[in-house]
């Protein structure tokens, strides 16, 4: 009897299983309902003709981690806030069981356009011996934001990149590109360097036309000490407790800025990449990775002839995409499989805080994702009232602060976020995914570690959709509200 009844109680047992394995947690976010939870069922029939077909077995890339970046504005707007709401907002960003859980840095090595104002780690002109290079300014405003994180999450990661090179490296010898009489004090006259047929400079940040010239001196003696000063950088951090585990050459080298920011040639990231930054990271930091990025240019042709370079497959381990070199990501995955491929810096927008923010970024990470990247870092987690930066420009965050009031506002992009990182975990794998920026329709089917299918999907037309999904054997049926966010977590 006892063999019997032991048996009843597996079959049982293994009924219910099956009962359960077709449960699915549904939670939707609209703009003016966030995070509503409901429960839905796996089906035997498809409701519609299928958008994916997924059978388990595929694989587009394994997912690392989620990330954010640590500018001085977002310091300065968590610190108008009362103790105890910037210990919730730094809880919900990094600690394991938060909201976003953030478990990779990007900070800048010098200032960037969200620091307070221009500053670099040695402004003394002609100083090749970095004896005067220091982190003292960080010391007041990157580390404690940094380390207040680490509270949260002891083992975050982090990665760095430059905006601008100290002043006295560069040729215009200036922080900024281009010259804008009400942002900076660059003079007109050297914006003739950029293409040197035109004082004209840019119609916008990211133009079609392209410099003629590397920004960075070309002289061995300054590509040799720019190529220190990074490890000087990586060491003086490493004094305080924050490893930098990965590095990048610069930020947006296409982008023609009034703030900080370099122009390069392909044949200048070459040189400097190739033959000054590995070798000396290899030989002082050889835990460090170099990747070539941020890439922010759609020119398939420029970034082609620098990954075509016979030696970069020993200078580099990845690439990082971030704005227009979205359009130019699958073509180049294709081309390069062995590298690893990243997200570094989600669109800003700007200043909206709107709900068509939340739909853009949620497309944004369905795009990358399902291009091939497996991590994902965003730009402003928090800043303070309309989000403008010292050079003029407003943009977006996931929190917006209002500096009278000293209160936090999470923006609907918060929620466009947490929708993807509260359930796409490290090691989860990305089956397949389909691009919503033309039908307004993304979706994504990942595999997290437990074996579960997740489901994401956005709908940003007028209307509701019905969506069908093949999972397996079984279907996702469901009717999509009108401009929601949605994620299907099958149990």
């Amino acid at each position: 009897m006892n063999i019997r009844k032991n048996l009843a109680l597996v079959v049982l047992a293994t009924l219910s299983l099956g009962v359960n394995a077709q449960s699915i947690r549904w939670v939707s976010s609209t703009e003016n309902n966030t995070w509503k939870q409901t429960t839905l069922k796996l089906e035997k029939e498809a409701l519609t003709t299928p958008v994916l077909n997924v059978t388990g077995n595929e694989e587009i890339v394994t997912f690392k981690a989620w990330g954010t970046c640590f500018n001085e504005l977002g310091w300065d707007a968590l610190n108008m806030l009362p103790r105890k709401e910037q210990d919730t907002i730094l809880s919900q960003f990094f600690a394991p069981d938060g909201d976003l859980q953030f478990t990779i840095g990007r900070f800048s090595m010098n200032a960037n356009d969200y620091a307070r104002d221009w500053y670099s780690c040695d402004e003394v002109s002609g100083d090749f011996q970095l004896r005067y290079f220091n982190i003292d300014r960080d010391k007041t405003t990157l580390i404690p934001f940094i380390k207040a994180a680490q509270e949260k999450n002891p083992d975050l990661t982090f990665w760095i990149s430059p905006w601008s090179p100290p002043s006295w490296m560069k040729i215009n010898h200036y922080y900024s590109v281009v010259s804008n009489g009400e942002y900076n004090k660059l003079d007109p006259k050297k914006d003739y360097l950029l293409f040197e047929d035109s004082e004209k400079t840019y119609e916008n940040v990211f133009p079609g036309k392209l410099t003629v010239n590397d920004y960075l001196i070309q002289d061995p003696r300054y590509l040799q000490t720019y190529a220190n000063y990074f490890c000087k950088f990586i060491d003086a951090y490493a004094e305080e407790g924050i490893p930098v585990t990965q590095v990048m050459f610069q930020n947006e080298s296409w982008s023609y800025t009034p703030y900080p920011g370099c122009a390069w040639t392909p044949e200048g990231i070459i040189r400097f990449n190739a033959e000054y930054l590995a070798p000396t990271l290899k030989e002082k930091h050889p835990d460090v990775d170099l990747y070539l990025g941020t890439i922010n240019t759609n020119h398939y042709e420029v970034i082609d002839q620098v990954l075509s370079d016979p030696r970069m497959p020993e200078t580099i381990k990845g690439v990082g995409f971030q704005w227009e070199g979205r359009q130019i990501l699958p073509r180049l995955r294709e081309k390069y499989p062995n590298y690893k491929y990243v997200q570094t810096e989600s669109e800003c927008g700007w200043g909206s805080f709107d709900w068509s923010a939340a739909e853009h970024t949620f497309n944004l990470i369905n795009d990358y994702l399902g291009n091939g990247c497996e991590e994902y870092t965003f730009w402003n987690a928090i800043l303070a009232d309309d989000g403008v930066s010292g050079w003029g420009w407003k943009q977006n965050a996931l929190i917006r602060v209002d500096s009278k009031a000293k209160t936090a506002t999470y923006t609907p992009e918060y929620f466009a976020v947490k929708q993807y990182t509260h359930f796409l975990t490290s090691g989860s794998k990305i089956l397949a995914f389909k691009n919503g920026m033309d039908d307004k329709l993304p979706l994504m089917v990942v595999k997290n570690p437990e074996g579960q299918y997740v489901v994401f999907a956005g709908n940003f037309a007028d209307e509701n959709k019905e969506v069908s999904v093949k999972l397996g054997e079984r279907y996702l049926n469901v009717s999509l509200q009108a401009h929601s966010l949605n994620t299907f977590q099958v149990k």
